[in-house]
């Protein structure tokens, strides 16, 4: 009995040897099929414009777009203005239409005095703007926000020295078609580039407790006033909805009840629901890019305005488990906005 009984453990531990070594393969495999980089290539190859392309034989010049955003600093600007471009030179090349490069056009301007050349250092907002993603209380951040405020209206005192408000006479864009050889000069502004929280109602897109919670408080307080008030709102409401609960249903918390009967299963269940809105309140947040773009073409030889129009998108997470980073929203945005209007120029501004 008892050699059988050593022999069944042995064959035990053998076993359990045998899972050992099959566990490390499998670790060491992972391990190496980890190893390197993972690396993501996207190549912009726009479709070839055939000789019949409403654009074939027709060249065009696009200024740097006025940005009436107010942007953080000089390099958001210069970088929302580069995008921009990016896409304008895609979707025109796609069409037939043959562009100067970018960067020679600039430097045109700048030698013609249209545009100057600014120092990013000169922008005040960006060390406050930074100051607000710290942990720093909300009278504090109220003040900065305050500080903000004041020198962005500074800014719009001072708009008509910026850039972007340079006007331009028929005899600017002509002589610009003349060194460019261009058939059209394209400008545009900029009316909107910035975040803002998308108002749905979606429990797959904000999540579910943020939706009970969340819809439960406006529908009793209404928008609160500051961050911390809806908070407490959202808290208060959820708080309220985990007391209903208790009330209707006679499940206690634990498996063996609470002592004291009904009236302390439904304390436990309010303080449940008003921890969980607590953290709801948190939650929720559905970040969507929202970008306005406004397009004039002008003919280059006589000055005047042949086309215009203007695009509003805004983009937003289709779901919680979609990539809600802003660059991404913003691209997209960016594209959807300049292709349409690209669409609708060749459809009738030519």
């Amino acid at each position: 009995m008892e050699r059988v009984y050593l022999q069944f453990v042995t064959t035990c531990r053998e076993k359990k040897m045998l899972r050992l070594k099959y566990l490390l393969l499998i670790v060491c495999a992972l391990i190496l099929a980890g190893c390197g980089q993972n690396v993501k290539h996207t190549l912009n190859v726009p479709q070839a414009a055939g000789p019949n392309a409403p654009g074939s034989g027709k060249r065009i010049v696009v200024l740097p777009f006025a940005d009436y955003t107010y942007a953080d600093s000089m390099a958001a600007a210069f970088r929302r203005n580069l995008e921009i471009s990016e896409e304008l030179t895609n979707n025109l090349t796609s069409h037939g239409f043959g562009m100067p490069i970018s960067e020679d056009v600039f430097f045109y301007l700048v030698d013609e005095n249209v545009v100057r050349i600014g120092d990013y250092e000169k922008n005040s907002n960006v060390s406050l703007t930074n100051e607000l993603a710290g942990d720093w209380s909300n009278v504090m951040k109220d003040t900065i926000r305050h500080y903000l405020r004041q020198q962005q209206i500074t800014q719009r005192n001072q708009v008509a020295e910026a850039p972007g408000t340079h006007a331009l006479t028929p005899n600017e864009i002509t002589k610009m078609g003349r060194q460019f050889q261009a058939d059209y000069v394209l400008r545009g502004r900029i009316l909107e580039y910035r975040t803002r929280q998308d108002n749905t109602w979606e429990p797959w897109r904000r999540g579910l407790f943020p939706v009970i919670s969340g819809g439960a408080a406006q529908m009793l307080y209404g928008f609160a006033g500051s961050e911390s008030y809806d908070t407490l709102n959202q808290t208060m409401a959820a708080g309220m909805i985990g007391l209903g609960v208790g009330n209707l249903s006679d499940w206690p918390i634990d498996g063996e009840g609470i002592d004291g009967g009904i009236a302390e299963n439904e304390i436990a269940w309010a303080g449940i629901g008003g921890l969980l809105g607590r953290q709801a309140s948190k939650s929720g947040r559905v970040d969507q890019a929202v970008v306005h773009l406004r397009i004039w073409v002008q003919d280059a030889t006589s000055g005047q305005v042949v086309w215009t129009n203007s695009a509003a998108v805004r983009v937003a997470p289709q779901s919680i488990f979609s990539d809600g980073q802003y660059d991404d929203l913003f691209n997209t945005a960016v594209k959807k906005s300049v292709s349409s209007l690209v669409d609708n120029f060749v459809t009738y501004g030519l």
